[in-house]
């Protein structure tokens, strides 16, 4: 039986921590991350995305000197729901060929708004797991916007809870 040389082992090593980096990069289950549009913050910015105010939606980044951004309810002009699903190759490798098969859900939120200057806007946020079915609905029903969905597995994923 042939032992494994140390370059092997580096290989290794470095295909498990290539392959995982996508997994360390989601989103936690409570928190969001902003991911691009129009709105003056920096891409892959994670924080939290609160609705816990009856007048406004507000993203608050984690990195220092980030100016929160906070969107009126009667400002939001459109929703719009997503998902992407991927394959958890990083839990493969370390744990388990079977856990080849299970899926990472990613959920995709876009926010259009209009601005103080009354020009259109836009947000798209990740949400974490634990937050997508009351964000989604909070939103719906303080906006009074009727939430879409970007395809039918989002749909059929009942997320939002309303069809």
């Amino acid at each position: 039986m042939r032992v494994p040389t140390t370059r092997v082992i580096v290989a290794f090593v470095a295909v498990v921590v290539f392959a995982s980096s996508a997994e360390l990069l989601a989103v936690g289950g409570d928190k969001a991350m902003y991911v691009g549009g129009t709105v003056s913050l920096p891409e892959k910015a994670e924080g939290v995305l609160s609705t816990a105010s009856p007048e406004r939606v507000s993203f608050t980044a984690k990195q220092r000197g980030v100016a929160p951004l906070e969107i009126p309810y009667t400002s939001i002009t459109g929703l719009e729901y997503g998902q992407k699903a991927g394959r958890r190759v990083a839990v493969a490798v370390m744990i388990s060929p079977l856990a080849l098969f299970s899926k990472k859900r990613n959920h995709y939120l876009t926010i259009s708004y209009k601005d103080a200057a009354d020009k259109e806007q836009a947000g798209v946020f990740e949400l974490g797991k634990d937050i997508v079915r009351t964000t989604l609905k909070v939103l719906e029903v303080r906006s009074g916007k009727k939430l879409e969905y970007q395809d039918d597995e989002a749909r059929k994923s009942g997320m939002a809870g309303s069809k």
